[in-house]
């Protein structure tokens, strides 16, 4: 079946059909670079990998995701830590980098930097002003909404609920309470670059326009982003684009992924429950941190919770202890339902229900050529989602050395010995014993394996 996106814009679910066939433009907001990633900022990334992943079977695909390396809260946080702010941004995008690598979320296909894109901000702002859609005050230029008749479609709100909802600066160099900056004034403590307007910086929602323009053109197939971006941010994206390029849209499909809460409550530190990524992944696994932010619909709010990283564990455990009964299976094709799962709209939750199913047919198959085949469709399903890339043997026994296998394996021959002489007790005493140290025997048709706990 084809691929369907429901469109942020439109409002419903669109077959996907790229501008140029076989060729994909996405565009994904990428961090702010000023402190560590928190777990909300690895959603978007990972869902958008996924994205990637389904696309790349039948297109060419130019993945861009952006890095904001110049902002106010850069300037604040390098003040506080009384370090240069360059030092800052590029520290807090190596950590952000790290932590994406960690859950498995290939490097896009360009990473472009606010700082290395001043000259087209610049040259995108001359168009806005020469066309009567922004205006310069005192060193300021804004974008005047009231030139952009279409303002609001993106995200269903009227303009006044619009200046609401932005808590919007009322200063007396607007023309209007919703114009917003494009370009602002530097002092002599601020980061700032030479302009027609004075030495300033840029305003932030111009910056994704400039870098889109220039590394994928005027109009692009999809912008993705986390829904707490789709007002004002890709508002105003859509507004100075579409003004500056006139009158092509900017994109022709939008995605926002939900929020994520947890344990039921919005992250937040007054709360006590604000976790960075690397604080959740010194207590978990990383991949089972991967399969939580999937199970959920990436349209839905995602609730993250230590249960529901145990059940991720629990559900990777036993799809990697298939593959191991099946050996090592030979490359294979994704299973067709867990593809149409994912091309309706991303159905993360359908497809993970699918690999449940396909782990089931390893387990219930009557001879190692179908539990070979069965596998060999199992990784290559799990593989559009990102998961059971690793080595079976390395994650149900943790990577041991080769000492402790042998134990192991030793104590596996001596419980079977002990068993064909109907010595029950020694070999449940043996099963006992490695219990205790973590180590967990599972007897099947193809003999008894070995786990860590």
């Amino acid at each position: 079946m084809p691929l369907v996106i429901h469109n942020t814009l439109t409002r419903r679910k669109e077959e996907f059909q790229p501008l140029s066939p076989g060729r994909v433009s996405l565009y994904v907001c990428g961090p702010t670079v000023y402190d560590l990633p928190h777990l909300g900022n690895a959603r978007p990334p990972v869902v958008f990998d996924v994205l990637v992943r389904l696309l790349q079977r039948d297109h060419e695909v130019t993945y861009v995701r952006n890095i904001t390396d110049v902002d106010d809260k850069i300037n604040a946080a390098a003040r506080e830590r009384g370090i240069p702010i360059r030092v800052l941004t590029e520290e807090t995008e190596r950590y952000y980098l790290d932590d994406m690598a960690a859950l498995n979320v290939r490097p896009p296909h360009l990473a472009p930097r606010v700082t290395d894109h001043i000259a087209d901000i610049i040259r995108l702002i001359n168009r806005l002003v020469s066309t009567g859609h922004a205006y310069e005050v005192d060193g300021h230029v804004l974008f005047e909404v009231s030139t952009f008749a279409a303002y609001g479609a993106l995200s269903g709100r009227s303009i006044d609920e619009m200046i609401a909802g932005a808590r919007v600066e009322v200063a007396p160099y607007k023309r209007a309470p919703q114009d917003f900056v494009l370009w602002k004034p530097s002092d002599d403590d601020t980061p700032g670059w030479d302009s027609p307007w004075g030495r300033g910086r840029p305003g932030w929602h111009i910056e994704c326009s400039a870098m889109i323009d220039h590394h994928l053109g005027s109009t692009i197939d999809i912008h993705g982003g986390g829904a707490d971006l789709q007002f004002p941010h890709h508002e105003n994206e859509v507004a100075q684009s579409s003004c500056a390029n006139h009158g092509h849209p900017l994109a022709r499909y939008w995605m926002h992924n939900g929020m994520l809460k947890v344990n039921g409550e919005k992250m937040s530190k007054s709360l006590g429950n604000f976790f960075t990524v690397r604080d959740v992944l010194a207590k978990a696994p990383a991949e089972a941190v991967r399969l939580l932010l999937l199970s959920a619909h990436y349209r839905m709010e995602l609730d993250f919770s230590d249960d529901g990283l145990a059940q991720a564990k629990q559900a990777l455990d036993r799809w990697y202890r298939a593959l191991d009964q099946a050996g090592a299976p030979a490359a294979g094709a994704p299973d067709p339902s867990v593809v149409a799962a994912l091309e309706d709209d991303l159905n993360t939750p359908e497809a993970l229900a699918r690999l449940h199913a396909l782990a089931g047919e390893v387990y219930t198959a009557p001879d190692d050529a179908s539990r070979q085949a069965a596998a060999a469709r199992l990784r290559a399903s799990a593989a559009l989602l990102g998961l059971l890339e690793g080595d079976p043997a390395h994650w149900l026994r943790g990577g041991e050395d080769a000492g402790l296998a042998a134990e192991v394996e030793a104590a596996i021959a001596a419980r079977m010995a002990a068993r064909k002489a109907r010595n029950f007790a020694e070999a449940d005493r043996i099963r006992t014993d490695l219990a205790a140290r973590g180590i967990l025997l599972e007897d099947g048709a193809g003999g008894t394996t070995w786990r860590k706990a």
